[in-house]
């Protein structure tokens, strides 16, 4: 994006000299714009920058694309400290500065520093405006469109989800029933073995017969035990044994009868995800929906608390006694 200017081109607007030779910036609306002359030619091009997305790197690779025969660039400030290329155009612009073009050199004034403001405050005000805007036009019906559809697509998985909810309370009911008898003839074989060894040791033999019997049944229980974690990787913990039990059981259950439990477990995620959503959008917080009105059946009320009541009972005790402790001349401890 190159413009040349001969010798009768137009001066800068800070100086009353020819322009041929020199570098110029300007800035219009809120982009600065500098002029170069080019070694190889003799005329001047001009670059439009962006403040905070250009850095002065940028400008010195943008000059050399342009004119070849530019070999050494650099930029410095107008007390000589040189800049370094990772600086923002933004920073460049902020005072005068040098330009070093090969072996010329050239001093950039920057225009009066309110105007670049202005024009700064301009462009932030139109970004700022243009996002009341697109919020107020677009934010609302957007999300009334998304709560609709969420509350669609609600209805349409709740239907879905009805008969398989329906089979799987029955699932959980007969695995439930089924966990509870293996409870129950866990404890009667306890029962039994402790039957069989108390009739073993008292009736039958002795303490003495019978006490490595029961030590070996003791360590007969431990490797069941470890057995169990091994196979399972699961400690054997009572109620985590019962709750895997009723898990296999509806699982054996659910497959027999031809019910996808994976895909109800991804119907249930997809519900919650939607209800969450949905909670979202109706957050008191947000300011672009109130939330759908809610009747209650509580009656609200302004009357002050028991403790309330009580403490202003006795504030107005004080303030009496105190009043008459003054008017009587009686001091108040």
């Amino acid at each position: 994006h190159c413009r040349h200017y001969g010798s009768s081109n137009k001066t800068h607007s800070s100086s009353t000299h020819n322009n041929e030779g020199l570098v110029t910036l300007e800035i219009e609306r809120g982009i600065p714009k500098v002029s170069i002359p080019l070694p190889s030619t003799n005329k001047h091009c001009l670059f439009a920058l962006r403040p905070h997305k250009n850095t002065v790197g940028d400008l010195m690779t943008m000059l050399k694309k342009e004119d070849p025969a530019i070999g050494v660039v650099t930029i410095s400030t107008k007390g000589g400290i040189q800049m370094a290329t990772s600086n923002s155009i933004e920073d460049l612009i902020e005072d005068d500065f040098k330009m070093t073009i090969n072996d010329k050199q050239y001093y950039v004034k920057i225009p009066d520093r309110h105007e670049k403001k202005v024009d700064l405050e301009k462009l932030a005000d139109i970004r700022l405006m243009v996002n009341q805007l697109y919020s107020a036009l677009n934010v609302p019906d957007y999300l009334v469109n998304r709560e609709r559809e969420i509350e669609e697509q609600l209805v349409e998985i709740t239907k879905e989800l009805e008969p398989l909810e329906k089979a799987r309370r029955e699932l959980d009911m007969k695995a439930q029933r089924k966990t509870n008898l293996l409870a129950w003839g866990g404890l009667g074989y306890m029962s039994v073995q402790f039957g069989i060894l108390a009739r073993l040791t008292w009736w039958e033999y002795s303490w003495d017969i019978m006490e490595p019997v029961t030590y070996f049944v003791t360590y007969g229980t431990t490797m069941a035990a470890y057995a169990y974690y091994v196979l399972t990787k699961q400690e054997y913990i009572l109620p985590e044994v019962s709750d895997r039990q009723h898990l296999l059981e509806v699982h054996q259950r659910a497959k027999k009868i031809g019910l996808d439990l994976d895909h109800y477990n991804k119907l249930k995620a997809t519900v919650a995800q939607l209800e969450s959503d949905l909670r979202r959008i109706r957050d008191p917080l947000l300011p672009y929906i109130p939330p759908s009105p809610k009747p209650t059946k509580v009656a609200l009320t302004t009357r002050p608390s028991t403790f309330s009541r009580t403490k202003e009972n006795i504030f107005s005790f004080l303030k009496s006694v105190t009043k008459i402790g003054i008017k009587g001349k009686v001091p108040f401890k």
